[in-house]
């Protein structure tokens, strides 16, 4: 799957953070995956403004990122499930889009 730091730290956002063993497993997995490596917090200059986190322009190059089967199926159900109650977000557009297909 090919995604911008954006759009990594949106599905960063929409993970489940509770559930059983084996869905925790792989959002632990998930974490290491999406998260910038430290090369990549150089490369982007990632830094922190209190909360908010800046890059250059280089994070919103798309960058493959193999996410398996199970964990795919994670995310589809978190983004289907803020789509339903009607809260999905601007900056969770692209990333609806790209796991659903559309």
């Amino acid at each position: 799957m090919k995604l911008n730091l954006n759009e990594r730290f949106a599905v960063l956002q929409i993970i489940p953070k509770e559930g059983n063993f084996a869905t925790l497993k792989v959002v632990n997995n998930l974490r290491l995956i999406l998260a910038p490596s430290e090369a990549e917090y150089k490369e982007f200059g990632i830094t922190a403004e209190g909360e908010m986190l800046r890059w250059n322009d280089k994070g919103q190059e798309e960058r493959e990122i193999k996410i398996g089967e199970k964990a795919t199926d994670v995310i589809v159900e978190a983004l289907k499930k803020l789509d339903e109650d009607k809260k999905l977000t601007q900056s969770q557009f692209s990333i609806y889009e790209k796991f659903n297909g559309i």
